[in-house]
């Protein structure tokens, strides 16, 4: 009877463990190999933009493109010339088009308007036809470039490229920058009638040609009837929702420079709500936000908002200036580095287990006081480092744009909630652990860099839209 019963425990251990697999999966870390993580944070480009003829992705050829359409939602006759630039013809054909013949890759452009509403309209419900009738660049949004040269393309033909990740939330650099950290809209607390009044965004309601409601932004009485007349005038730019969401750019209730002349009653009041920052801290991960500039600008030697050129750094690029815990004199300060400290860090193998950069705007691509070329050649000086790195053995790298700086992409993105996500936007995972020559199709928006690290080192999800986001595992190889 011993022996029968022993045979029946060892069967049933057998038989246990032959269903262990499933429970056990769903225990075992993903990213358990990764002990550094490092997010490059550019700038404002899409991912056709960009990557729209890379092999194997899903770029500009495709598809067939709808034709963009006007105010009415007809058919445009052609593409108008970006505003006071006689690089390009009067008229372009309504498709996209190649870039090279007008502006190479280290050109500069116009900065295409980016606006929370605006995007919405942009997108049209996914039909992504109206890039050009709501902005102020004409021809130039629906423009993309050959990027076979780019230094990105190679390391995409090396590591990991996304080509299915789009930007978190509508609109511009602020807000997107919030969604990285926090994955939350900020609320301005309690404004002075006078500040209600002055940013409040202003918004109607109108039909498509299908019938369909639009969220359209308020056209001033005399703003052409047609983009083909002129771009656009919109009534009220404001960064406020009804709701006091600041979903466009305030600078932050602290100044983060003595050169920071803004108004108290236009600052975004400090803010109290969690971030990835606060919950690494309670883990006793270590973790840092370098930004090129940041030190030059809080000892006054550097003019912020583009004042200091040609260095152009942006205050409303530094997400955790805005909230309580990291102002002057308080113990999160010292997670708010500058640069230098970054580099010094990847030299020594001294980086934390996750780093934040924010290239100085010179370097991060953006369009008007950066261009592609500086942007891409800085992200690959940056790597090469990186990869020389004593750290760089258990590293992974994630090198993404905030938001696609109202450039068009074709592919609708996904529907989440009232935030976005916006377009799809140029995304690298780079790691030993990165699959090799791998175009990945999954889903994903910059929240997956919030749902990466939160599974890493088994922080609590700060929102429900963090807590549903597709994490990155699928770009690296099976442990």
């Amino acid at each position: 009877m011993k022996v029968i019963t022993l045979f029946k425990i060892l069967l049933a251990i057998v038989a246990s463990a032959a269903c262990a697999p499933v429970a056990a999966q769903e225990q075992i870390n993903p990213f358990a190999r990764i002990g550094h993580i490092v997010v490059i944070f550019t700038e404002n480009r899409s991912f056709d933009h960009v990557f729209g003829l890379f092999p194997g992705a899903e770029g500009v050829n495709s598809a067939q493109h709808p034709p963009q359409v006007d105010f009415e939602g007809q058919p445009l006759a052609a593409l108008p010339r970006p505003r006071a630039d006689d690089r390009f013809p009067r008229r372009l054909p309504n498709a996209p088009f190649r870039l090279e013949p007008y502006v190479d890759i280290d050109g500069h452009t116009m900065d295409p308007v980016h606006d929370f509403y605006l995007e919405r309209e942009q997108i049209d419900g996914g039909k992504m036809d109206r890039f050009v009738e709501a902005s102020n660049a004409g021809a130039l949004v629906m423009g993309y470039y050959d990027g076979s040269q780019l230094k990105q393309w190679a390391l995409a033909k090396e590591f990991t490229l996304a080509d299915h990740f789009f930007h978190a939330a509508f609109g511009g650099s602020m807000l997107n920058h919030f969604f990285l950290i926090c994955g939350c809209a900020p609320v301005f607390d309690n404004p002075v009638e006078s500040t209600k009044k002055k940013f409040l965004s202003k918004l109607t309601s109108i039909k498509d040609s299908q019938g369909a409601d639009l969220t359209i932004r308020d056209r001033k009485e005399d703003s052409p009837k047609s983009v083909l007349d002129g771009p656009p005038r919109h009534k009220n730019l404001g960064p406020l929702t009804m709701e006091l969401e600041a979903i466009g750019t305030l600078q932050p209730g602290n100044p983060v420079s003595k050169h920071d002349k803004t108004e108290p009653q236009e600052r975004l009041p400090p803010l109290h709500m969690p971030t990835i920052g606060d919950r690494m801290t309670e883990k006793g991960v270590t973790w840092a936000w370098y930004a090129g500039g940041w030190r030059d600008v809080v000892e006054g030697r550097l003019k912020p908002y583009g004042e200091g050129k040609p260095d152009f750094f942006q205050t409303h690029h530094q997400p955790f200036a805005y909230f309580a815990n990291y102002a002057e004199g308080q113990k999160g300060r010292e997670h708010l580095k500058d640069a230098d400290d970054f580099f010094c860090a990847v030299d020594k193998g001294d980086l934390p287990q996750v780093s934040f950069y924010k290239p100085l705007g010179v370097f991060n691509g953006h369009p008007d006081y950066s261009d592609l070329a500086a942007g891409d050649a800085h992200v690959a000086a940056v790597i090469e480092r990186l990869r020389k790195s004593p750290n760089w053995a258990d590293m992974l790298i994630i090198v993404t744009a905030d938001e696609n700086g109202g450039f068009w992409d074709h592919v609708a993105p996904p529907e989440r909630d009232a935030y976005g996500p916006g377009a799809r936007v140029p995304t690298l995972i780079i790691s030993p652990f990165a699959k090799k020559g791998f175009v990945d199709k999954t889903v994903y928006d910059t929240l997956s860099i919030l749902r990466t690290i939160e599974l890493r080192f088994g922080v609590t999800p700060l929102s429900d839209r963090d807590a549903k986001a597709t994490d990155l595992r699928n770009a690296l190889i099976a442990p």
